[in-house]
């Protein structure tokens, strides 16, 4: 196929809508919105970094007589590029600093009126200083430690390393009501309201019909206590919260007994209560309120029916004993203070602390919103501490569940759930951060001085900046990036984690909390998931999802009127998705894009036939349900979820090829993932190429307005060459445009891994058969011919990278060298003089990467010892070898060195050093005497002939030219523009004036460009490599390996269809077409009707289709090829109908009896090698107490010999070689290095001692004070 843009035949029906939004959006978004980097300080919004500051500052005194202000935060230019960053080993990150103001008041009593104290607990905020008079004010920059940055990618560099923070799924702030079965079968309500900090709250029913209330799960206590507490003190006051009153006449009152008295009921003549608030109406009340003397002519019954509910208010009424608010207010205090001796201020304090302060208090935007939205109240969305509105109407919803109305939440609804990605979990450590140091600010104002304080003395960064770097380095939700492939890395950044601080544990979730659920559609991927404990806890955004501002996911819709589709898209949440009808993309419609007949529609997670008029929204893609992976996938809809969710995460597994090939039969997916997920390089705007070569291109861009002022500076693009992936893949960018090739905007100008002409590439077309080969491929193994072995069909390439520091010891300095002790010259012939391998060096198990010798410590000599080095001095030799050695199955070139050395302080490193900044200042210089040469020249040529005005020298104010003169040729050349370049006007003409302006700026700008280049690159030189502390240098050696496809790695399709390479058969051998053409690969044809992946089947016949016409094909899923459209194009291509054909057999040349299916599939090769696993060891380290072998390959273990191999050698008898098994191979520490000896002196093996293990368990059974003692 010819080397150009790869066009795809579509067999999709639907058109496209709406484009697909960036797929690292998610990522990149989240982080602007936090640090707002791009907007002025007067626009910051109030969110992410700038809300974090606002909350915390001011900071004030116990007296209030200091106060720290916040005024505005700056961030500084990262000091390293994000690719010097990942060699040096640093963190991407910009400096931080904030603006502080620091207020001194003179002292003073500081009493406010107690109206401002009260109106300042309402505002939630602390009561302010008053009008005390300000001594002095101190405004300071200071820093606040570093702050790492977000890269193109959406990643970090953190250490060196690529990280991601994922996006967090976790349960929303906000109000839920539940409910749980009695054991009696009786329903209990609960409500629980979440706050994003501060005190937890549960309203509860309990099995009697009281409703209790919770603070912080601890102290339980009767509502009324708490509606009390809050200003509402008589029985009658609560039942008019929640109900109406009846005013019945007293001789009336017969007839609502059971109902409840609503207001007390009085005897006129004696004053006496007759019946309290909440009373129930018995048979004997009414009959005395009905003889009516001295009795009120109507009484208050709450209206209510008690058959159909049980007054819950009445009850809670018998268990609170408080009738006033101060009562109130002092038992809850007594309730959540024990110990302490209440006071009413001090209980109205805490209770006003508790929920009304925004400081301890707060259910954040989303929380409000979401309790405004289930309580129908309107609250301001900016009030995010509780109102007593609040209590009241959750309590009122509380009381509507227990009398059947109303309903409770699913906690697995997505409109309950909210994401928190990386800008809002780093605005909660920045909040911890800064309340930490907050705390330390307080302590510190009262031991300095009041007359020399500054906010730098108060300020300690550390705080700061330790809490950012525990998060990024150690924090559940930042992970070590995947980037086995292009794919891998992008899914990485749109996981969705419901693990990690304030989520699950994936030992405690239950079914439903990983279930798929109907919310889900078009946010959530329904298949993408883990296999094995985490399944459903780990979870991939939707293609078209986006995240809202409350952090929920949105997904778009297109809208229906009166049943005709209109181009208006709407983006809804799971919950405003709740209220409407909504139809899937492929339904029938008229020329007029009118629904036809009655269509199947989606609403709360059912099915419902309905008439074209009930529909409201439509969706906008048939892949907006999916992932991106499982979006990759061809004829998804023919394969079993549970193979479709294999498919997806083995996509993530696949090695980049060295030679890579894009699918033939694709979805359409595969340049968006290619291009969005940044492996391949994209032009920034159009133009025509001016330069390639393999680690660079040059586009001149098309001129732009800004033409006229400078030439517009080449976009060069560097490429990535063969860089190590953070799972050891290779990254390697190559151009795929020519010189003078015209590119737009957009256009894919290199591949890099795993892509193919800007595609996303993960495996090879193969011709394919489904049959069985003598056994070979028994289990889903796969047998291989051995052109795709000899071609390099799947070969790959592997990146180690070894390191090893030179440090300061306290014997002496670890040094570099290829003088090593007792080495022969064979062995460090491929050696520098300072120790490093030469780049190209191949290199096996045990070679010498690095030569390093270490000092050793010093002994007592022996007197000879001593005699001989008083005769020939010093002895050179007292040093041990610590070099670094290539280990076992290491095979490779090496294709580069590094080495950082910290900055030398001697002579010749100081003058060399001088020397390198004196060249790169020349340098600059240059660039810059070059733009003040390309300015000038325009202003001349925009001056000349005009008429001026009067110009003077910007330092001696000397006139230079003097007004209403011509600018002649020989005055322009006389004018030194660099001191007169402050000039406001230099013509008459207000229009070459602007021009003018246009010019000097775009210089300016130019200038301060290079200025600011120049000083990075001057500050990187002087200060040296940064290495660790005790690190004098530091060696990188990098070893690239080419690994062909061999028998024991793991391969598989993209259907889920995985299997292990279990031979490989030379070409000849392999069956073959009746016209000559071999078999790749012969997959088991049992390995499809019981996993139900026919999606591999479908691809096989139009992949042979797409080799045998020479096209593309894209089959989105749920809109690609039918059934009938595969047949007719096999048809066409002159292919058999059934998609089978006569197999030959290799070996015999006769035919096979039956005919075979055959065509071409997309093949990976997995990260799964037989390479990385393969493992042999003779002797290695042993367990400390045990003696016994370590495990694994990592540690150089052995394999385990365990009970049941104990048992197969029992039951063949071979006593001595279990006994050898159990001891010398094992942990008879003796014994072992005995029989070692006897083999290598040739001798028979000694008898074997007693293992260690025996010895422990003397021991233990010894510690247990019984005495046990071995007799011989």
């Amino acid at each position: 196929m010819d080397n150009t843009q790869i066009t795809r035949h579509d067999y999709s029906k639907l058109p496209s809508i709406i484009e697909m939004p960036n797929l690292l959006a998610v990522q990149i978004d989240s982080f602007n919105a936090f640090l707002q980097a791009d907007v002025p300080v007067s626009e910051r919004r109030n969110q992410g970094l700038q809300a974090v500051f606002l909350d915390i500052f001011p900071i004030t005194d116990i007296h209030e007589h200091f106060s720290l202000e916040f005024i505005e935060y700056m961030l500084g230019e990262p000091k390293y590029t994000v690719l010097e960053c990942q060699e040096r080993g640093m963190t991407y990150a910009i400096p931080l600093k904030a603006r502080l103001r620091l207020v001194i008041r003179e002292e003073g009593d500081g009493k406010k009126s107690t109206a401002d104290g009260k109106n300042a607990k309402a505002d939630g905020k602390d009561a302010k200083a008053d009008n005390r008079k300000v001594k002095d004010i101190i405004e300071q920059t200071v820093f606040l430690g570093e702050l790492p940055l977000i890269t193109e990618k959406g990643t970090f560099i953190i250490n060196g390393a690529e990280r991601v923070i994922v996006s967090q799924l976790q349960r929303s702030y906000g109000v839920f009501f539940s409910e749980e079965t009695h054991p009696n079968g009786k329903q209990l309500y609960s409500a629980r309201i979440i706050p994003e900090h501060g005190t937890w709250l549960e309203f509860s029913l309990d099995v009697n019909d009281v409703l209790f209330v919770h603070i912080d799960r601890k102290r339980k206590f009767p509502v009324t206590l708490l509606l009390r507490a809050l200003g509402y003190e008589s029985n009658e006051d609560i039942y008019q919260l929640f109900y109406e009153f009846d005013d019945v006449r007293s001789n009336k009152a017969g007839e609502l007994v059971g109902r409840s008295i609503g207001a007390p009921v009085v005897d006129k003549k004696t004053g006496e209560i007759v019946a309290e608030s909440g009373e129930p109406l018995t048979e004997a009340l009414a009959e005395r309120l009905a003889e009516g003397n001295g009795h009120p002519g109507k009484v208050k019954i709450v209206r209510m029916d008690p058959t159909r509910e049980p007054d819950v208010l009445a009850n809670t009424f018998k268990k609170d004993t408080t009738e006033t608010s101060e009562e109130a207010l002092s038992k809850m205090y007594s309730l959540l203070r024990p110990g302490d001796p209440p006071n009413l201020e001090t209980a109205q304090a805490l209770m006003d602390r508790m929920f009304f302060n925004q400081k301890r208090y707060n259910l954040a935007a989303v929380g409000r919103h979401r309790l405004n939205k289930r309580l129908n109240l309107d609250v301001p969305i900016d009030t995010t501490i509780l109102t007593a509105n609040d209590f009241i109407a959750i309590i009122d919803y509380l009381l509507k569940l227990r009398r059947g109305e109303g309903v409770t939440d699913d906690i697995d609804h997505l409109g309950n759930r909210r994401t928190r990605s990386v800008g809002e979990l780093l605005a909660q450590q920045f909040n911890t951060g800064l309340t930490r140091m907050s705390r330390t600010i307080r302590d510190r104002i009262s031991l300095h001085d009041a007359d020399s304080i500054t906010p730098q003395d108060l300020v300690n960064a550390r705080t700061v900046s330790s809490v950012i770097a525990a998060f990024f380095g150690s924090s559940q939700l930042s992970q070590f990036m995947e980037q086995t492939n292009p794919l891998a890395e992008l899914t990485h950044k749109r996981r969705l984690s419901s693990l990690g601080p304030g989520g699950l544990d994936r030992s405690h979730a239950s079914f439903e909390v990983r279930d798929v659920h109907h919310t889900h559609y078009g946010r959530i991927c329904p298949i993408e998931t883990p296999e094995g404990p985490n399944i459903g806890l780990i979870a991939y955004m939707g293609t078209y999802g986006r995240i809202n501002r409350f952090g929920f996911i949105e997904t778009p819709y297109r809208r229906v009127e009166k049943g005709r589709i209109t181009e208006k898209i709407d983006y809804l949440s799971a919950d405003q998705e709740e209220d409407h009808m909504i139809a899937q993309a492929a339904i029938s419609l008229d020329e007029e894009g009118r629904i036809v007949g009655r269509i199947p529609t989606r609403n709360k997670g059912d099915i419902k036939l309905v008439d074209p008029s009930e529909v409201d929204y439509m969706d906008v893609s048939p892949k907006q349900i999916l992932g991106v992976s499982a979006a990759l996938i061809p004829f998804l809809e023919h394969d079993d979820a549970n193979r479709a969710l294999m498919g997806s995460n083995m996509q993530r597994q696949a090695v980049p090829l060295l030679r890579t090939e894009a699918p033939l039969v694709g979805t359409g997916m595969e340049r968006k993932v290619a291009v969005d997920s940044g492996a391949v390089v994209v032009a920034r705007q159009s133009g025509t190429v001016t330069q390639v070569s393999a680690d660079m291109i040059t586009v001149s861009p098309d001129d732009t307005d800004d033409s006229d002022l400078f030439d517009t500076p080449p976009d060069v693009y560097p490429l990535t060459k063969f860089k190590k992936s953070n799972q050891e893949t290779c990254i390697n960018q190559k151009p795929i445009v020519q010189t003078g090739a015209r590119v737009e905007a957009g256009q894919v100008l290199a591949d890099g891994p795993a892509t193919d002409q800007g595609e996303l590439a993960l495996g090879r077309n193969v011709l394919t058969a489904f049959m069985s080969w003598e056994g070979y491929n028994f289990e889903d193994a796969i047998v291989v011919s051995e052109r795709l072995v000899k071609q390099d069909i799947f070969s790959s390439i592997h990146i180690t990278e070894f390191e090893l520091p030179a440090r300061e010891t306290k014997v002496g300095t670890e040094e570099f060298t290829c003088e090593i002790p007792n080495v022969s010259e064979d062995a460090v012939r491929n050696l520098d003089e300072s120790g490093i391998i030469r780049i190209g060096a191949e290199v096996g198990p045990g070679d010498i990467l690095v030569g390093k010798v270490t000092p050793k410590g010093e002994r007592e000599l022996s007197p000879e010892e001593r005699l001989l080095r008083a005769i020939f001095g010093e002895k050179a030799g007292d040093v041990r070898d610590a070099s670094l050695k290539a280990p076992p199955g290491m095979q490779g070139i090496v294709i580069d060195t590094r080495l950082y050395s910290r900055k030398d302080s001697d002579s010749v490193a100081r003058e060399k050093e001088r020397e390198t900044l004196r060249e790169l200042e020349r340098d600059y210089q240059q660039r810059i005497d070059q733009v003040k040469e390309t300015r000038n020249d325009k202003l001349k040529e925009l001056l000349k002939g005009k008429v001026c005005v009067e110009l003077r020298d910007g330092e001696t104010d000397e006139v230079v030219v003097p007004a209403k003169r011509k600018y002649t040729d020989s005055r322009l050349a006389e004018l030194d523009f660099d001191r007169i370049i402050q000039s406001e006007r230099w013509v008459v003409n207000a229009a070459v004036n602007e021009q003018v302006r246009k010019v000097i700026q775009a210089s300016a700008k130019n200038i301060r460009e290079i200025e600011n280049q120049l000083e990075r690159e001057q500050e990187k030189i002087r200060r040296g490599d940064e290495l660790a502390p005790g690190v004098i240098q530091l060696v990188k050696v990098y070893v690239a390996k080419k690994r062909k496809l061999s028998v024991g790695d793991k391969m598989a399709g993209r259907h889920g269809n995985k299997g292990v390479v279990a031979k490989i058969v030379p070409e000849e051998d392999m069956p073959y077409l009746p016209d000559g053409r071999h078999i790749d690969i012969i997959l088991n044809p049992l390995g499809v009707p019981g996993r139900m992946n026919l999606g591999q089947i479908m691809e096989i016949h139009i992949g042979w289709v797409a080799r045998e016409e020479g096209r593309y094909i894209a089959t989105p899923v749920f809109d690609g090829a039918s059934i009938d459209e595969i047949k007719n194009a096999l048809d066409d291509a002159g292919l058999p109908e059934s998609g089978k054909s006569t197999l030959y057999d290799g070996k015999t040349g006769l035919p096979f009896d039956k005919e075979v299916t055959v065509g071409y599939m997309y093949v990976m090769k997995l990260n799964h090698l037989v390479e990385d696993k393969i493992h042999a060891r003779s002797i290695g380290p042993y367990s400390l107490v045990t003696q016994q072998p370590l495990g694994g390959k990592a540690q150089f273990g052995g394999q385990r010999f365990g009970e049941m191999e104990v048992w197969a050698l029992q039951a063949y008898g071979a006593s001595y070689t279990l006994q050898e098994m159990l001891t010398v191979k094992s942990d008879d520490v003796n014994g072992r290095s005995r029989l070692y000896e006897a083999i290598v002196k040739g001798d028979n093996p000694p008898e074997p001692g007693i293992p260690e293990s025996f010895n422990v368990l003397v021991k233990e059974l010894q510690s247990l004070a019984l005495d046990v003692q071995l007799e011989e």
